[in-house]
């Protein structure tokens, strides 16, 4: 199976934001680069394709899930592919950062919500699924 070569910071290449912390106070997170990490282009090509049909969509907590549900077990496998890298992503954040892991997906999130396409569905935490206008 061909993989891609992608930058897991482009999950969070902007993560220079600021982390809400309990308390109301903040703190700015800026990441050294992140290691590569391999994903297949039919993964990328076929959550891409569900995220634009609405099927597909970002949440709060800064992985992806399903607005539909689905019983196409490829969509179900390269979300899950896809979440698995995220939480590497998240983990390695939370121990250069020293923030949790949970914060890390919760600002990367935010950063997603604000560059996501219009059409396209996101759920903050605790929330509805939306579709971005």
């Amino acid at each position: 199976m061909k993989t891609r070569m992608y930058r897991k910071s482009s999950l969070a290449r902007m993560f220079a934001v600021s982390l809400a912390l309990s308390g109301g106070a903040f703190l700015a997170v800026t990441l050294p680069s992140v290691p590569a990490t391999a994903q297949s282009a039919a993964q990328k090509a076929a959550v891409d394709a569900a995220k634009a049909g609405g099927q597909v969509g970002e949440q709060g907590d800064g992985f992806l899930g399903f607005v539909t549900p689905s019983t196409d077990p490829m969509l179900a496998a390269a979300v899950a592919a896809i979440n698995a890298g995220r939480e590497q992503v998240y983990r390695d954040i939370a121990m250069k950062s020293n923030v949790t892991p949970a914060a890390a997906g919760q600002a990367t999130a935010e950063q997603l919500f604000a560059r996501l396409p219009s059409g396209q569905f996101f759920r903050p935490l605790n929330g509805n699924w939306t579709r971005k206008t």
